[in-house]
């Protein structure tokens, strides 16, 4: 039997949005026709523009399916991801970060640490987040598929060829310009599918705390259900979740994530990119509206009849909405994860082009033939992820997954960035070797776990310790090797680091403060009223 989303009204909205970006995508090509601006945006785009789109770059699979995947499975321990697990760290990167980015004038974070260290470290983070964004982008296809497959039944090869194609369509043609543009487009088209969803379910329950109040006892709260250390008895504990979740990964990925440090820093001026982060932290706060109350629903509503958690934002639609809504959400949800798969393979173009081929392979070409490059590298990042797509199968929701490989490679990453931009005696040795050893620490412990060697309540706790291991054991390593190497000359540091900056301009001003201090009271009381 054909699925309700296979009717003209579904195929017509996702047709003109579909087409839309293909537009955006040949709009931008003629501003996009230098490498700076094809891989940069070329620091041109209004605050309130960067400020969407690093909203947007978060909002694909790990927002979208992913949360509602989480809520399904967790409850309200997925509040964590937002209250705890976002707001804090979107605050220190704005105040304290990206003052130090922005000045350094790096375009992107391994230039940056080559800047801060040396070359080694520059090509062993590019090469990790590289890897890292090709499994990001892979979590983006495989929910793709999942949901092209609950929506109208088609299977992973007729998904890829669509999606990829209009992907590779509107990237190549943009660049980092086409991709930013698309995300706001895509921002708008979320929340017109999701709010009628969260209306919905909300209604049915007679509001938030009785929807709560229909959960099982063990998933209703936040904190109040949670030992304080008991790694193999429960899904989440305390101490993983704020050491694990709250300090290292949330950090590790708002403090590092290239996606996000690169909309940024296409800002204009200095105080857009400080105020980039803080301004989608407002919405940060709000969002669980969207996609947590139609998780928690799920459990209730759905009763099994989801073949996994990823696939219950989905069916959910399926359950509540009418041939028009349908259309609108499926274009919704499509939207965010082809957005956020667009992200990572522009994102994995940039690096290869910009810190790998140009900067350690050949030096002296035009301008012309790195936008070719940069160009050719989209096909190659397009086909990691498709790879990469088969591995996510293996996951039984995408936040396991997702968070697995934050904190493989983000986790230590954040490390060598602490001390790098808030010390002034991490030395280049041990900013490499720090971070090689971290991420070996973090990757053996995922085999002990895997290999039943270590255990953990669920895949997400073990994520949560492993993500600390990796922090320390990189944190200590670059620590104790800078006792025994030799640090950078003071001068080479003038600008990079916090306590060698030179202008006054790129410190956060006052009414920053103010609105950071703000969205800190808000998450605070959020916290409690939901304990």
């Amino acid at each position: 039997m054909s699925s309700p989303a296979a009717n003209p009204v579904t195929f017509s909205i996702v047709g003109l949005y579909l087409m839309a970006t293909l537009v955006i995508g040949y709009v931008s090509r003629r501003s996009s026709g230098t490498s700076a601006q094809f891989l940069h945006a070329g620091r041109m785009l209004p605050t309130a523009v960067t400020s969407i789109a690093f909203l947007a770059a978060n909002c694909g699979a790990l927002e979208i399916v992913g949360i509602v995947a989480a809520s399904a499975k967790y409850g309200a321990l997925a509040l964590h991801f937002y209250w705890i697990g976002a707001i804090p760290a979107m605050v220190f990167l704005a105040l304290f970060m990206m003052p130090i980015y922005a000045q350094s004038r790096a375009l992107t974070v391994p230039e940056f640490l080559r800047l801060r260290y040396d070359e080694r470290t520059q090509i062993l983070n590019a090469v990790s987040l590289a890897v890292m964004m090709g499994f990001i982008s892979g979590i983006s296809l495989y929910a793709i598929a999942s949901v092209m497959r609950v929506f109208l039944g088609w299977n992973f090869p007729e998904t890829v060829a669509l999606t990829t194609v209009v992907i590779f369509g509107y990237v190549a043609l943009g660049g980092l310009k086409a991709t930013i543009y698309n995300e706001i487009l895509q921002v708008g088209i979320t929340v017109a599918g999701l709010i009628p969803l969260s209306y919905l379910v909300l209604r049915q329950f007679h509001g938030i705390d009785g929807l709560r109040n229909s959960l099982p006892g063990g998933i209703r709260h936040m904190w109040t259900t949670m030992p304080l250390a008991d790694r193999a008895g429960a899904p989440m504990d305390v101490v993983g979740v704020v050491a694990g979740l709250g300090f290292v990964l949330s950090f590790g990925y708002w403090c590092t994530d290239f996606m996000l440090i690169q909309r940024a820093m296409a800002a204009r001026e200095i105080r857009g990119s400080i105020n980039t982060p803080l301004f989608a932290a407002i919405a940060k706060l709000v969002f669980p509206l969207l996609v947590v109350v139609p998780g928690l629903a799920a459990s209730q509503v759905l009763a099994g009849r989801a073949r996994s958690f990823d696939e219950a934002l989905p069916a959910m639609m399926l359950h509540y909405y009418r041939p028009a809504l349908l259309g609108v959400g499926f274009a919704a949800i499509l939207a965010s994860l082809m957005s956020a798969q667009a992200g990572n393979i522009s994102a994995m173009s940039t690096i290869w082009t910009h810190d790998l081929y140009r900067t350690h392979m050949v030096r002296s070409k035009s301008d012309a033939h790195y936008v070719t490059v940069g160009r050719l590298a989209t096909v190659g990042a397009t086909c990691f992820s498709i790879a990469a797509a088969y591995i996510a199968f293996r996951y039984s929701t995408l936040m396991d997954y997702l968070q697995l490989v934050f904190s493989l490679f983000n986790a230590p990453l954040f490390a060598t960035l602490l001390l790098g931009m808030f010390t002034t005696w991490a030395t280049p040795d041990a900013g490499f070797w720090g971070m090689a050893i971290g991420m070996t620490i973090s990757i053996a412990h995922n085999f002990a776990f895997r290999f039943h060697l270590l255990h953990y309540g669920s895949q997400m706790s073990a994520n949560f310790y492993g993500a600390v291991l990796g922090f320390a054991s990189c944190l200590a390593a670059t620590m104790m090797l800078s006792l025994h190497t030799r640090p950078k000359p003071m001068e080479e540091l003038a600008g990079i680091t916090y306590r060698t900056r030179l202008a006054e301009s790129v410190r956060a001003p006052l009414a920053s403060w103010v609105l950071a201090l703000l969205l800190l009271g808000g998450c605070l009381w959020l916290n409690v009223y939901f304990r």
